[in-house]
């Protein structure tokens, strides 16, 4: 606060009568040994992170693309797992990453925060198990594919695999996850698809771009704030739009060729990774499931893609006639 200065000049009402001495005012120590400013050197035990012996095994895959398997533990201490590995993938190959599926790292286990947090283009993290919060937060690319151990008795599609904020501002790549995630699913998702088999509050909040496909229930206030992408939610009590905030998106029927396709895709590969029961079951009555799903676009999303449709249709008929004047 003693390199502010307040600016004299302001004259507007909204500004007579503000006091702004408290904010201006250095912070006063409450005892002779307490910093004000930063002045202890902070230790991230990097050197524990499981991301090292990752790197350290999937070396022949950073230094010459070859195709790397990579199985080890999962604890919920280890967070970010992945992020370091993209780390190393970005500086040599830069956004593009590696070929698809060049790291396969499975997991076995609970993982900690942060699962694949910017997880590369050519890694994939499987894990066998569950996971925390924040799950491919801002994932670039890369594939995250988690689910519960194979011995469990219990339906996945019935209990919690995830924490919150899953998929937080991801960017691209794809995720499948079988089982429920909580609250904040895809939250300002701008490019990735991911695939999930329930959800709790505020599903898809300002998400700007992607593709989400939620095969089973949701909680309330699902797209506020959409404003792009295209999320399909398996409505079976039919009763999806009494939980969904329509202020910026419609709720339509799965109809156009080009979407059933989009869904039918993206359901097909949970069921190959996820080997999930509920993905099985859709597929095997798709006629039926089909007419069940809710299409979420938002509306002024929907208007943009109309008015492109257009223009190119008219590009394309004045290319035609200017064709056949010529001729």
């Amino acid at each position: 606060s003693d390199m502010l200065e307040m600016d004299a000049a302001i004259d507007h009402w909204k500004a007579s009568g503000i006091d702004l001495s408290r904010i201006l005012t250095p912070a006063k120590k409450a005892n002779d040994d307490v910093g004000t400013v930063q002045s202890i050197a902070q230790d991230h035990l990097l050197e524990l992170a499981l991301d090292n012996e990752i790197i350290r095994q999937a070396r022949p895959a950073i230094d010459n693309a070859e195709k790397v398997s990579i199985e080890l533990p999962v604890v919920n201490i280890n967070r970010v797992v992945g992020t370091m590995l993209s780390r190393e993938i970005a500086r040599k190959y830069g956004p593009e990453g590696l070929p698809a599926d060049t790291i396969h790292i499975k997991l076995n286990g609970s993982a900690g925060q942060s699962l694949g947090a910017f997880l590369a283009h050519g890694v994939t993290i499987e894990v066998e198990g569950d996971a925390n919060d924040f799950v491919g937060k801002g994932l670039s690319g890369g594939r995250i594919v988690i689910y519960p151990p194979k011995v469990s008795t219990f339906k996945a599609e019935e209990n919690i695999l995830l924490g919150n904020v899953i998929m937080y501002g991801a960017t691209s790549g794809e995720a499948f996850f079988r089982g429920i995630a909580a609250e904040r699913f895809c939250v300002r998702n701008s490019g990735a698809s991911a695939v999930v088999e329930g959800i709790g509050d505020h599903g898809c909040e300002y998400m700007t771009g992607g593709r989400v496909v939620v095969l089973g229930g949701t909680g309330r206030n699902f797209a506020a704030g959409m404003s792009g992408g295209v999320a399909y939610v398996l409505d079976e009590a039919g009763d999806f739009n009494r939980r969904c905030n329509t202020d910026m998106v419609e709720l339509e029927a799965v109809l156009a060729d080009e979407d059933i396709a989009e869904l039918k895709g993206l359901v097909e590969k949970h069921a190959r990774f996820t080997d999930s029961s509920v993905a099985r079951r859709v597929l095997a009555d798709w006629d039926n499931y089909l007419g069940k799903f809710v299409k979420v676009m938002p509306t002024d999303y929907k208007r943009v893609l109309l008015e492109r449709q257009a223009k190119a249709h008219q590009a394309t008929e004045g290319a035609g006639a200017r064709a056949a004047l010529a001729v």
